[in-house]
Formats: structure tokens, sequence, C-alpha cells
């Protein structure tokens, strides 16, 4: 049986059909330059999650000028991992029906409008719709790119290169989203952060445009029912999860919005079963390695994503910095977390999967841990080895959490199975947002009065804080010392409270990890169907 070293790891693993990227049934092509090919690809993954670091960077400041409260801030970056969460899966089959560098080049506009919209934006759901465009937009690049890789490099090794610098270029984006958006807003408007996205999304196209080779598989199937359920119990989920903050989990809207969430996964689960076609194939989950290596790489970005997102809002709202001075903070988790993942991708066919999946989510959990014992007064010196720690832990799991998934199922589901961690990454992501982000809110209101008395605060003046920041309208760098130092204790507060959170989720999945993942790839593996 041939061998194929797959895209984003260095181990080999038998294969029988070639993946659907590079499948050669019904395809049309055009010729085009591999080197061009590569560059616009990275600079699509760049856009993707330059936008989203950038978007958290700029949440204090977008929250003050547009007054938002608490609980509608979560929804900003939510809304962008939302819609990659519902997408991803359905856009690979779009890109392979109508054309990858199509649907690519249609992600790349989608992406410019929504940055353009949350650019122009003068309210907050303004904001919320901007990245939900932008978030579709994403979907289709971060698919379609993969695919057009896959299908323009057919060697194995080249591949595997290539590859490697798509995940180099997306972990770029990381790390100087942060950073530019910290030197914008030190200049211009907070709007003006998001041109940087249209700006990056010109040159992405202009190169797609001019030397990426079409190609599709016309065969392909549009799975709608299983993308409208989907998208529809993971949307419910987040309304839940994010609204339960500031209506309570028991009011009825939430509660509505929790049976819809399970009666949308139960009637996908259904649909996918009987269908032909189906988006994701739920039997995969039949295999316990499967299963485990989801949860996994779910519980990756859900601290990856909630932990940013907490970071930012403690350096600038409790330690009062600077976007930008935030930035470079926040540069040393990013850096090592890209550094990290190109490293593990090399080093699985000699560590196999446990290891790397077991440590990283172990180390993770200690880092996060530790990160929830600091206070507004601690300073860069104590801090900057644990963000550096999250950030290689998180790394170490990335590569080894795709290689195990195509490990535990059959050769002709490596396909399926790799854009099902995908899905669940980008559920993590969405999860982290929400959850972390809206315990940080909660604890922030339920905290804040104890913390007003404590600093001999009026009752009077009290009222009216909580009031202020129950609205968004608060500012911490107007208020008197008493009233400003009670406000960064009190999201202190909450940042803790998300981080031991995240801590005890990741140690969980390291005993999952431990327990549960396959080590290597089998030569000979059963159908999915028949592994227990």
């Amino acid at each position: 049986m041939p061998e194929q070293q797959t895209a984003t790891t260095g181990w080999r693993a038998p294969t029988t059909p070639t993946p659907p990227a590079a499948a050669p049934t019904g395809r049309t092509t055009v010729r085009g330059s591999h080197a061009a090919t590569l560059v616009a690809m990275c600079l699509g993954a760049m856009v993707t999650f330059l936008h989203l670091t950038a978007t958290v960077s700029a949440l204090t400041t977008i929250q003050r000028d547009l007054r938002i409260d608490p609980t509608s801030l979560v929804w900003i970056p939510s809304a962008y991992t939302l819609m990659l969460a519902g997408l991803i899966l359905s856009a690979a089959t779009l890109g392979s029906r109508y054309g990858r560098k199509r649907m690519f080049s249609a992600g790349v506009v989608a992406m410019m409008a929504g940055a353009a919209v949350v650019a122009l934006a003068t309210a907050p759901g303004w904001v919320v719709a901007g990245q939900l465009v932008a978030g579709a937009g994403g979907a289709l690049i971060l698919s379609n790119s993969l695919a057009i890789l896959g299908v323009t490099f057919t060697d194995p090794h080249r591949r595997t290169e290539v590859i490697t610098a798509w995940a180099a270029a997306s972990g770029v984006g990381l790390s100087v989203g942060p950073l530019i958006a910290g030197a914008l807003l030190a200049h211009v408007h907070w709007h003006g952060v998001f041109l940087s996205t249209v700006v990056l999304g010109l040159l992405t196209l202009a190169v797609t445009t001019r030397w990426v080779a079409e190609s599709r598989q016309p065969t392909s199937r549009v799975d709608l029912p299983g993308l409208l359920l989907g998208t529809l119990a993971v949307a419910a989920a987040v309304y839940a999860l994010i609204e339960g903050g500031r209506n309570g989990y028991t009011s009825p809207t939430v509660a509505a919005a929790w049976l819809t969430a399970g009666a949308a996964l139960v009637a996908f689960v259904v649909v996918e079963l009987r269908t032909a076609a189906p988006m994701l194939d739920v039997r995969l989950f039949r295999s316990p390695s499967f299963s485990a290596v989801m949860l996994v790489a779910a519980v990756s970005l859900f601290g990856f994503t909630g932990v940013s997102i907490l970071l930012v809002l403690f350096h600038e709202r409790a330690q009062a910095l600077s976007p930008l001075d935030t930035g470079w903070r926040m540069l040393v988790l990013f850096g090592l977390y890209a550094v990290t993942a190109f490293a593990a991708g090399q080093a699985i066919r000699r560590t196999g999967f446990k290891a790397p999946l077991t440590l990283g989510l172990l180390l993770g959990g200690l880092a996060s841990l530790g990160l929830s014992t600091h206070t507004p007064g601690t300073p860069f010196s104590q801090s900057w080895p644990l963000l550096a720690l999250f950030g290689a832990a998180c790394g170490l799991v990335a590569a080894p959490a795709t290689a195990a998934a195509l490990a535990s199922v059959a050769p002709a589901q490596a396909s399926m199975a790799a854009a099902a961690v995908n899905t669940a990454r980008q559920f993590g992501a969405v999860m982290g947002a929400s959850l972390l982000g809206t315990l940080l809110s909660t604890t922030l209101i339920a905290d804040l009065p104890g913390r007003l008395a404590a600093h001999g605060v009026p009752e009077s003046t009290r009222t009216a804080v909580q009031a202020a920041v129950r609205a968004g309208t608060s500012d911490t760098a107007t208020p008197p010392g008493p009233v400003r130092q009670a406000l960064a204790e009190s999201l202190t507060a909450g940042v803790q409270a998300g981080l031991r959170v995240n801590g005890v989720v990741f140690l969980a999945a390291a005993v999952v990890a431990l327990a549960v993942v396959r080590n290597r790839p089998h030569r000979h593996q059963p159908p999915a169907a028949d592994r227990r």
C-alpha cells in the first residue's frame, strides 16, 4: 500500500484514495505559479488570524468609544469565530464544487467587506455584523487555501514544506495583529485598525487573481441541511452562554436557546447519519481516539482564544497599559505559539502523538493557573515566563492534534478527519471567547460592589459606577483613585476566574489525551464503523 506524508505533520500514514483536495475526478485547472500560489495562500492565512488578534487588541478602545456593555462586548470576537466554526466544513465543499480559487477569492472579498463595515461602524450592532461577514470570509479562506496547496503541490514532501509555511504565516498573523493594532491606536482612531485587513486583503486578491490556478471537483455535493443545523446548534449555544451572563441562565430566552441548540444537534446527527454525502460523518466518533482528539483540539483553541481576550483586557484595563505596550507583551504568547507549533509538526515522527498532546495540555493548564495569581501590580518580569509557557503549550498541541485525528480513522476518511479537527478548533475558539468572556463580565459586575465599599467609595458614587459598568460607559482612566482601583481589582477577579477555569479544563483534557489518544498511526486500520 502506498504511503503519503500528511500535510501538517512529518509522519507517514498509509493512504488509499487521494484526498479530495488532490482528486483528479472532474477537476479542471489552469496553469499558475507555484511560488505565487504559496505566497497568496500564506497571505490569506495571515489576514484571517491578524484580524482576530487585532480585534481583541482593540476591544477596550471600541468599548469606551461606543459605550458597549460587558456582555455585548463579548459578541465582537465571538461573532467572528462563530462564523468560522459554523462554515469551515462546508467551505471546502463549496470550493470543490464551484472552484477553489473562486471561493478563496470570495472569502478574501468577504473578509475585506466585513472589516470595512467594522471600520465604518458607529454602533455595536454594525461591529458585530461586520465580524459575522468577516468570519464567513475567514472560513472560505482557511478551507480553500489548504485545498489549493494540496492540488498545487502534489509531491508529499514538498506539500509538507508548504503547509508548514502556511502554518507559520498563520502564526505571523497572530503575532503581528496586536502590534499593528497597538501602533495604529496610538496615532489614529480604532476604525483604522480594521483597514489593515482591507489592505492585506487587496494584496492577497491581487496575487491570487494573477497567478493562482483554478481547480474544482464538480461531483462534490453541498450538505445544506447539515450546514444549517450545525450552524444553528453552535449559534444557539453561543447565544445562551453570552446572554445568560446578562439575563440569567434560567431566563426564558436563554432556556429556549439551550433547547434550540440541543434539538439542532440531535437533528444534525440524524441528518448526517442518513445523507449520502454528509458534511461530517458522525460515525467517525465511534473511534475513542478520534473523539478524544476532537476534545483536545477544541480545548486548545478554547484556551488560546479565551485566555488571549482575558489577558489583553487585563493589561489594558487593570494594568492601564497602552494597546502597543499590550501588543509587545502578547507577542511573547503568540510568538512562542507559532515557533512551537512549527517545531512540534517536525517532531511528531519521533515522539508520536500522545506525548506532545499530554505535555502541551499539562503545561498549558499549569501556566494558566500560574497566571491566575497575578494582580494589577505584577511586573512583566514575573509574567512573561508564564505567557511564553502558555503560548508554547498551545503550539505543542496544534500539529499533533491533526496528525492524531488522521491516525484515528480509516485512510479513506483522512480528508474529512482533517476538516473535522479544524472545525473542533474553531468551535473551541468560539466557546473560549464566549464562555471565558462572559465569566469575566459576570464576575466583574458581581465583585464590584464589595470592592467599591472596601475602598471607601460613597454609596451614591458606588451606585453610579455600577450602573456605568453595566451600561459600558465607565472609563478606568478618568475616575478618582479609589474607584479606579476597585474597577481594576474587580476586572482582575474576573480574569483570574477565567484563567482558573481554563487551567482545570486543560488539565482534565491532558488526562483524556494520556488515557485515550492512539500514540502512532497503524499501518492497516479497519473501517471506522468496525472499530468500537
